[in-house]
């Protein structure tokens, strides 16, 4: 069976490497020395300051949401606007954090939110605007900051499909008061289990660093309410050796990436990236005519022994325990006819094209 994704794993050598160093320090946890190269590293290859390396991708995205005070008691409850069009992590921290996500519509082209959406879900509850970097692709950046400066709202991407996607030659992750990444094991870069978050200001980053260690700042400091997000030297050292082979990744990845363009982007619905986006090949999205067209493919594929993905669905705004009080139609749309085909290190170009095959016989 062709899953739609599998992790990639780097070479085992090194990555004993990494571990030995580990046994000869016993030192696990708590700052160890490869979290500290593994941000050092990272921080240098993707062009940014500020990053702070946690345990997962959600935890990421709570942490920024705490570290900039979206969580801080108010008199009525706090709001974010967010897309439906994601993840369901992007909307349940939000929620978990006691935030209540407010849907705003996306654009039909770009799948991710539609800055024109964004204003009329404002209210005197709204503390910030979570958009999505969605499967990669670039938010409208500039017409969102100008509408969080205009009402003075907090930005935080979530940008884990992002990792290290440049739009006008600069970083995507600059971008906001902070932007989350998930380096989980299915993600281009991965830790096995990790995230991170880039804060625009160090002392964003500062408080964020007390939160993910239980709110202490020394031994016997307990400054705030914090939790355990730390990541650990395991951890680390799976992402070093990843980091150590990420050219050789991207480039299987776009190969693929292009193979699957050439044979299909003249029949089906592409994701549309601005021109000035250098882009990381991390999904191969494709919006069908119809649902029943899209599972239909999707069922063809499987009897051939393919697994597709319907990324992202339900449309979040269908979710009840989320509570949203409009529905987002163009998001339920695009979720109900899309599918991502398989795509990672190591796929074929011989299994492309028979994919590709069988996705035109459903079409």
């Amino acid at each position: 069976m062709i899953p739609v994704t599998k992790p990639y794993f780097p070479s085992r050598e090194k990555l004993n490497k990494y571990i030995d160093g580990i046994y000869e320090r016993q030192w696990l946890t708590n700052n160890g020395e490869l979290v500290q190269e593994l941000t050092r590293r990272l921080e240098s290859y993707l062009g940014v300051e500020n990053l702070l390396l946690v345990s997962n991708g959600t935890l990421a995205l709570q942490i920024a949401y705490r570290a900039l005070g979206l969580c801080e008691s108010t008199e009525h409850r706090p709001e974010a606007i967010t897309t439906p069009f994601t993840f369901i992590a992007t909307a349940s921290s939000l929620k978990w954090e006691g935030i209540e996500p407010v849907f705003a519509d996306i654009d039909p082209h770009t799948w991710c939110l539609d800055p024109a959406n964004i204003e009329a879900a404002i209210t005197p509850n709204t503390k910030a605007i979570v958009p999505v970097h969605v499967f990669g692709n670039a938010c409208n950046v500039k017409a969102i900051h100008a509408i969080a400066q205009k009402h003075n709202l907090k930005v935080i991407y979530d940008a884990a499909h992002a990792f290290g996607v440049k739009y006008k030659g600069e970083s995507l992750l600059k971008h906001g008061d902070a932007a989350t990444l998930s380096f989980h094991a299915t993600k281009l870069f991965h830790t096995g289990e990790g995230g991170a978050i880039i804060f625009k200001r160090k002392e964003d980053l500062e408080r964020a660093k007390k939160m993910i260690n239980f709110g202490m700042s020394g031994p016997e400091s307990i400054e705030e309410l914090g939790i355990n997000a730390k990541m650990n030297e395991l951890q680390a050292a799976m992402g070093l050796c990843v980091l150590d082979e990420i050219e050789e990744n991207l480039a299987a990845r776009e190969k693929v990436w292009h193979r699957y363009e050439q044979a299909l982007a003249s029949s089906l619905q592409l994701q549309a990236r601005p021109d000035a986006l250098d882009y990381n090949y991390a999904y191969f999205p494709t919006v069908f005519e119809s649902e029943e067209q899209s599972m239909c493919v999707a069922d063809t594929l499987k009897e051939n022994g393919v697994l597709a993905r319907r990324y992202f669905y339900p449309s979040l705004d269908s979710m009840g325990f989320l509570e949203s009080k409009q529905e987002q139609p163009i998001s339920k749309d695009i979720a109900s006819r899309i599918l991502c085909l398989p795509i990672y290190f190591g796929l074929s170009t011989k299994e492309v094209d028979g994919i590709s095959e069988k996705v035109m016989e459903g079409i």
